[in-house]
């Protein structure tokens, strides 16, 4: 059994995955008008990536026999001034993240629930990746903001889809 703390917290955290994949989906729209699809897809990734992250908590309370409330989100940005805006945005949000993430960690320990512990080890390795991936597109869209082409290069060479983590928690729904 979770602490009701940690299920509280999680539950809020369900729908800050859900607001990230929302705000993803806008990054990738902006940048699809922009036809800049390896932009797009990158950002079409990573909203699929922030609900498969939703749904892997939804799981875990599931497993874990405790309810879940699935939150209404905000509406997402969806105007940005330039093509940077939208990656600051994300790497801001994948910081923030971060700090949730690291909350729920410690709200799980203060409790000494440690399967709650240790299911949120592997979302601090995960934010890691992401606030590095997103740091690394950010100094390369600065660079580069005048020449779509060498970002489009980019992301096309330095941000191939990766393989499935055989260590990440199910996700709800999943085959």
């Amino acid at each position: 059994m979770a602490s009701p703390r940690f299920v509280k917290q999680l539950n809020v955290q369900i729908g800050n995955e859900f607001a990230a994949h929302q705000q993803y989906i806008a990054c990738a729209v902006y940048y699809d008008a922009l036809t800049m699809p390896q932009m797009a897809r990158f950002f079409y990734r990573q909203a699929v990536e922030e609900r498969g992250h939703a749904m892997m908590m939804v799981q875990y309370l599931l497993d874990a026999d405790e309810e879940v409330a699935i939150p209404g989100v905000e509406a997402p940005q969806n105007r940005f001034d330039d093509v940077v805006a939208p990656v600051k945005l994300a790497l801001d949000q994948e910081k923030r993240v971060t700090e949730q993430v690291n909350q729920l960690t410690a709200v799980a320990r203060e409790d000494n629930d440690y399967a709650s512990d240790q299911f949120m080890q592997w979302f601090i390795k995960e934010q890691v990746e992401e606030v590095a991936t997103m740091s690394a597109l950010l100094a390369v869209v600065t660079r580069s903001h005048d020449d779509v082409e060498s970002i489009e290069e980019w992301v096309a060479r330095e941000a191939a889809t990766e393989d499935d983590d055989p260590t990440a928690p199910a996700v709800a729904g999943a085959e």
